[in-house]
């Protein structure tokens, strides 16, 4: 079977899906370092998940030599464009797939608010970092989780060809994922925009909604890439997880 036809037949939300085993990248120790304005950039990625089919955005292109290759959609931000933000935009960019964070319970360093409140344990902070050369300058790239859109908020952000792009909302706090698959239709297959590149280069992209198990294979056991696709995977079965705890509801009403 070819697993990136657009034909595949998705899982259903009822089958069990086992997390890929794989080792995770080295993370190296804290350094100093200092950079001027013009020594740095700053961008994000995301790995895009599609809730309820278990399936992830990888894109794929050719190098020097022809051969393909797979990664997760990233980009660097625009000035003055939140990280974050610049991450839901340059994976639409890069792969045609509206997007948005998703809260979920991944573990981060940064403080809460003051003064403190008590909350749900969810974030969208970046789930890793790093740092890269870009010619002379320091590239500084966070990655992040996101879903895809329902079909009703497509509509709201849809916009005329070559219109600037629309962000989305933020994921409602208050709505569990178990009502956010619920907002689409069974069988729902999530939009895939076309020419969403801003330059020649991303314009031969191509990208593909696969399982987990897939995206870990394609982007390379043991890389950044596959970490963040294997970390989103469990904060969104942990996110069910937590919202059974706290509903005492059918675990099998949160299978994913």
């Amino acid at each position: 079977m070819n697993l990136f036809s657009s034909k595949r037949k998705p899982r259903k939300s009822s089958e069990p899906v086992m997390l890929t085993t794989t080792t995770t990248p080295r993370a190296d120790p804290p350094t100093f370092a200092q950079y001027d304005g013009n020594g740095f950039l700053v961008g994000g990625g995301v790995a895009i998940f599609h809730i309820a089919t278990a399936r992830v955005v990888i894109c794929s292109a050719q190098d020097r030599r022809g051969t393909t290759y797979y990664f997760l959609p990233k980009g660097r931000r625009d000035a003055g464009e939140d990280s974050s933000r610049g991450a839901e935009r340059e994976g639409y960019e890069e792969s045609g797939y509206r997007n948005r964070l998703l809260p979920l319970p991944t573990t981060h360093r940064q403080p809460q608010a003051h003064p403190r409140v008590h909350a749900p344990p969810l974030t969208s902070e970046p789930v890793w970092m790093q740092l890269m050369p870009l010619g002379s300058r320091q590239y500084i790239l966070y990655w992040y989780i996101a879903e895809t859109l329902a079909p009703d908020l497509e509509k709201e952000l849809e916009t005329e060809s070559g219109a600037a792009y629309k962000p989305p909302p933020t994921y409602p706090r208050n709505l569990s994922l178990r009502d956010r698959i619920k907002m689409e239709p069974d069988g729902y297959q999530p939009l895939h925009h076309e020419n969403t590149g801003v330059d020649a280069e991303e314009q031969t992209y191509k990208s593909y909604l696969v399982s987990v198990d897939d995206a870990v294979t394609r982007l390379g056991e043991s890389t950044v890439s596959a970490d963040v696709v294997l970390k989103g995977w469990k904060g969104i079965q942990d996110r069910f997880a937590m919202e059974h705890a706290a509903t005492f509801e059918s675990p099998e009403a949160y299978a994913c």
